[in-house]
C-alpha cells in the first residue's frame, strides 16, 4: 500500500510530515501518475518509484530552505516545488517551467491539494522578471549548475542563495563559479532506497 510506503520511506529521514500532508503527498502522485499516461511528465511510470525519485528527493531539501520566499526554476511537473510547498505552508513557491502543460498540470494540483502558497509561472528563466528578489532559486535536472547561475542570476535577493540539486557533486564546476559568487555548502543528501548519490549545492553572493 503506497500509504505505508510513504511512511517507512519518511521513517528513514528526519523529516517531520503531518497525516495531512502525507495525504496530500500521496494525492500529488496520484495526479501525477494519472496525468502522466496522455501528458507524458516524467519517465518514472509507477506510483511507488515516484515516491522516492520524485517526493522524497524533493523533500530532503527542506531542511536547508532558509527565507520565506523561493523560486523552483525549471520545474517540470512541479518538483522540488510542489513536495517543498505542501512540507513548508508558510512559505511561498514560484514554479517557473516554459511548457504549458507542465504549467497546467501544476495548476490542477493546485487547485485538487488546496495549495495556497504555490505560484505557476509559465515562462523562459532569462524572460521572468520578478518584482522583488527571492530567498532562494531551486533548480533539479534543470541544467549544468554554470548554466543555472548565468540564466538564474536576477532571480536572488541581496541575501539571496541558489540551491542546485545534483547527482554526483560537480567539482569541476564548482572550481569555476562566476566573479562575485561563492560556495556556501555542498550538503549530500540521503534519499532512502534511491540508491544514487544527491548533493546539494549552496551558493551565494559575495
Amino acid at each position: 500500500m503506497l500509504a505505508q510506503r510513504l511512511d517507512d520511506l519518511l521513517a528513514q529521514t528526519s523529516l517531520v510530515v503531518t497525516d495531512p500532508q502525507k495525504q496530500q503527498l500521496l494525492a500529488l502522485v496520484g495526479l501525477l501518475h494519472k496525468w502522466n499516461k496522455a501528458y507524458n511528465l516524467t519517465s518514472v511510470r509507477e506510483p511507488g518509484d515516484m515516491l522516492v525519485k520524485h517526493i522524497l528527493d524533493s523533500l530532503v531539501v527542506s531542511p536547508w530552505l532558509q527565507g520565506r520566499r523561493f523560486i523552483d526554476v525549471g520545474t517540470g511537473p512541479g518538483l522540488p516545488g510542489l513536495p517543498l510547498a505542501i512540507l513548508n505552508p508558510d512559505k511561498e513557491f514560484v514554479l517557473l517551467d516554459s511548457l504549458g502543460k507542465r504549467i497546467r498540470f501544476i495548476r490542477q494540483v493546485i487547485h485538487e491539494l488546496g495549495l495556497t502558497n504555490v505560484t505557476p509561472v509559465q515562462s523562459r528563466v532569462e524572460e521572468y522578471q520578478p518584482e522583488q528578489g527571492f530567498d532562494g532559486v531551486l533548480s533539479r535536472a534543470f541544467a549544468s549548475l554554470l548554466d543555472m547561475l548565468d540564466w538564474c542570476q536576477h532571480l536572488p535577493s541581496a541575501e539571496g542563495r541558489f540551491l542546485a540539486l545534483k547527482g554526483v557533486c560537480p567539482d569541476e564546476e564548482l572550481t569555476s563559479l562566476p566573479a562575485g559568487l561563492s560556495v556556501e555548502a555542498v550538503q549530500p543528501l540521503h534519499v532512502p532506497e534511491l540508491g544514487a548519490e544527491r548533493h546539494l549545492i549552496i551558493i551565494k553572493k559575495q
